[in-house]
């Protein structure tokens, strides 16, 4: 399964050092904007400790973690939607994304210019999120235009639906609220999949913060108010110090792990940024657990069993017959598959089944 976000933010406010940090490699970081015009992708292992656990009663040949990927997308400034500032292939780099990394700046450092040439986490997110919703509205009316007759003059149903639904969203974007503050219907969903809307996409704030504010960041005025805006939104905020980050990921891991200590952390800030942009899409993992490989494989939450296998391979969907199914705590538990059958701790279940989060599978298909 191939999704990805989009770390997006002004320029200057560490967007491209947090994907340095990322990927433990460098692009090019530069003191002024436009330093990234082409989006550079990364992808990242997901550290999740539950396949290690796995694989210690397995030892297996290899571990293979599941993977997230994220893209560095250029600076957006004011004027985006009309093409400044490079603001078209910016816009249609966004597009491409499945869910929003937002980037602000919340630490002061007169060696760092600002677009703004001030610290304002609530003007920083207003202009990503005005360029997205003025995008956005260019593509509402041209829908409007496209199916007025037919939804007003025939009784053609999708016209219909379609009509009435652009006129709901564009309701709200004319208000300054992004179209993901709405509630929609399953068939609206289906319409809203070739509009590619941008203010659809589910946001993560990233605070970046200063090397005084990681212990406690609510002692930063700026971390407060963009958690504030985050609130509203009923979208997740995390506090980082990119800087921090970009040299902890530059460490090996016993540097690494006295870096931590040092600063109270119980993990990089990296890892809970992974885990975060990885829950945000609705996603979850279960496992296969043989000698030759322990995996992770990621799915969409309310996939059925046919669905699961079929990310492994087509076959697995299409020739399904039932799938063995050991919950992660049974299988650690029991201390592996073998104690688990026999204490009756796995099951048997068919298509209809919804795979959950840290299931053991073993599919079972036809020829």
């Amino acid at each position: 399964m191939s999704l990805k976000a989009g770390i997006v933010g002004l320029p200057n406010v560490g967007k491209s050092s947090l994907f340095s940090a990322l990927t433990s490699s460098t692009v090019e970081i530069a003191n002024y904007p436009f330093a990234t015009i082409d989006p550079t992708v990364a992808i990242v292992e997901i550290k999740d400790k539950r396949l290690n656990e796995i694989a210690k009663i397995v030892n297996p040949e290899k571990v293979v973690y599941a993977t997230f990927s994220f893209v560095d997308i250029a600076g957006l400034i004011a004027g985006a939607s009309k093409g400044e500032g490079l603001g078209n292939k910016f816009l249609a780099n966004i597009r491409d994304v499945d869910a929003i990394i937002h980037v602000v700046r919340c630490f002061e450092d007169n060696k760092i210019i600002h677009v703004s040439n001030k610290i304002d986490p609530k003007a920083d997110v207003e202009v990503i999120n005005l360029e997205l919703i003025l995008s956005d509205l260019s593509v509402i009316e041209n829908v409007l235009k496209r199916v007025a007759k037919r939804a007003q003059n025939t009784p053609d149903k999708t016209a219909k639906l379609e009509y009435e639904l652009a006129q709901k969203i564009e309701k709200v974007l004319k208000l300054g609220q992004p179209a993901r503050t709405l509630d929609y219907s399953d068939e609206e969903k289906k319409l809203l999949q070739s509009w590619q809307l941008l203010s659809l996409k589910p946001v993560l704030y990233v605070a970046n913060i200063d090397q005084e504010s990681i212990k406690n960041p609510t002692i930063n005025k700026y971390y407060v108010e963009l958690e504030k805006i985050a609130k509203q939104e009923n979208n997740k905020i995390i506090p980082i110090s990119v800087q921090i980050e970009y040299e902890i990921s530059l460490l090996n891991t016993e540097e690494k792990e006295e870096f931590l200590q040092e600063y109270n952390l119980k993990e990089p800030g990296l890892d809970i940024l992974t885990r975060e942009a990885f829950s945000l899409l609705n996603l979850a993992n279960y496992f296969t657990a043989g000698v030759k490989e322990v995996r992770a494989w990621t799915f969409k939450k309310g996939y059925t069993a046919p669905q699961c296998g079929g990310i492994i391979h087509s076959d697995f969907e299409k020739k399904f017959i039932k799938v063995e199914i050991i919950s992660y705590n049974d299988f650690i538990e029991s201390k592996g598959e073998k104690n688990a059958k026999e204490q009756g701790k796995q099951r048997l279940e068919g298509k209809n089944y919804l795979v959950q989060d840290g299931d053991i599978c073993n599919f079972k298909f036809g020829k």
